[in-house]
């Protein structure tokens, strides 16, 4: 009898051990009361993981309790093994320690590992954690060998995302001190990109954008403009708040083209066509889609040539219509200043394309982020005191923009 249950121990260990395969495609479907607390799309793959445990920390934006996270390899040209990965709450980026006896060891179908084919998602069964909105969630995760499909947020970075890295090989992720781990790299993640949970919030916002989405030049200053939505959205009744997912991608274009940036590839995430259903659709509690996105397929690059008007408007059409067939609402925003001349073929087409979205009914609902943020004195430009370069808001151009969203377009 003894040696029997000490057969079905090994079994069960030897099982827990053994990695699962994912799904090899993301799934539309999510549990009822799920809702998506925060995400950091991916941008790339940028070589193959050492061996070192990688400490991802991420902000929620809502209440929840039996979190699940998931982790991608929509890049990898191999399949990635997940050997080990462990769910706590962060309390500060300044020390790598978790909140005592917050750290879980997660399972994927009841397995410690997991195998993770190209271009697929693995999500952590359901862990026994609960947060609140503003938690820092740390996201240990050991896959030596694995390609690093990572998001690298750009400068100035904020204080999360971002993540620990170990000082020596091997899985460091159970240690709740942080002693094995070295200092916080500010604007890195590696696999991490969504987390759900279970949670009071009716549903789930995605910002689907570019830098400006993604928080150029806001991280530092201050909060990106869906922090703002977010921290305002948390102050309304109970039954009216949402989560906000950011799906901001620095150099993203909406139109399905050659990136005007970068040739490789890498930087700056396929088109938004291409990752609406990994980045956005296939998240859980999804209910409202904010587009801002155009600036980059508009100004062009040493790569890629400007942008007709009719291009930008094909491709917002085409996301519309998808969001629409899926069964969400979608909400445009018009395109910001981008310092062209008056009169240019850049302004004009900068025009015509928030025009469209101002009056073609195509969106649920418009947010005229052009009209916030442009200077009275000169529409081609963003109010100086809004902006840090001709494209992109500053912290107080950031902070404008959240709080001119009228919180009455995710009322339905």
């Amino acid at each position: 009898m003894r040696l029997r249950r000490t057969a079905v121990v090994l079994a069960v260990s030897a099982s827990l051990l053994s990695p699962v395969t994912a799904e090899a495609a993301p799934s539309h479907g999510a549990p009822p009361g799920w809702v998506t607390l925060t995400e950091s799309a991916l941008q790339g793959v940028h070589g193959t993981a050492p061996d070192v445990t990688v400490r991802n920390v991420l902000t929620v934006t809502a209440t929840g309790t039996a979190l699940r996270v998931r982790l991608s390899n929509p890049f990898g040209g191999t399949a990635m093994t997940v050997r080990s990965v462990w769910v706590g709450r962060q309390p500060s980026t300044d020390s790598p320690a978790l909140a005592p006896r917050s750290n879980r060891r997660a399972t994927f179908g009841f397995r410690h590992a997991v195998t993770i084919p190209p271009g697929a998602s693995a999500w952590t069964d359901p862990l026994p954690l609960p947060v609140r909105r503003g938690d820092h969630v740390a996201v240990s995760v050991y896959a030596p060998g694995a390609p690093v499909n990572d998001h690298t947020f750009p400068p100035p970075e904020k204080d999360t995302p971002g993540s620990f890295t170990s000082a020596g090989p091997g899985d460091a992720g159970a240690d709740e001190s942080g002693s094995a781990y070295g200092p916080f790299a500010p604007g890195v993640l590696w696999w991490a990109d969504a987390i759900s949970a279970v949670s009071p919030a009716r549903g789930t916002i995605v910002a689907l954008g570019d830098s400006i989405t993604d928080g150029y030049n806001a991280f530092g200053g201050g909060p990106r403009w869906t922090d703002v939505l977010a921290e305002r959205i948390g102050t309304l009744p109970p039954s009216r708040r949402l989560s906000v997912a950011n799906a901001g991608i620095s150099g993203n274009t909406v139109s399905v083209q050659p990136n005007p940036y970068d040739p490789t590839g890498q930087c700056c995430g396929p088109p938004a066509p291409l990752r609406l259903d990994r980045d956005v659709l296939s998240l859980p509690g999804v209910r409202y889609v904010l587009l801002l996105e155009g600036t980059n397929d508009l100004g062009g690059g040493d790569n890629a040539p400007p942008a007709p008007a009719a291009q930008v408007v094909d491709a917002m059409r085409t996301i519309a219509g998808r969001v629409h067939a899926a069964g969400r609402r979608i909400v445009g925003a018009t395109v910001l200043p981008m310092c062209n001349a008056a009169g240019s073929a850049k302004e004009q087409a900068r025009l015509a394309v928030n025009t469209w979205i101002r009056t073609s009914g195509t969106f649920d609902a418009v947010l005229d982020f052009d009209a916030v943020l442009r200077d009275p004195a000169d529409p081609t430009v963003i109010r100086a005191d809004w902006r840090t370069d001709c494209y992109h808001p500053n912290a107080a151009g950031d902070r404008r923009l959240g709080d001119s969203i009228d919180l009455r377009v995710f009322a339905r």
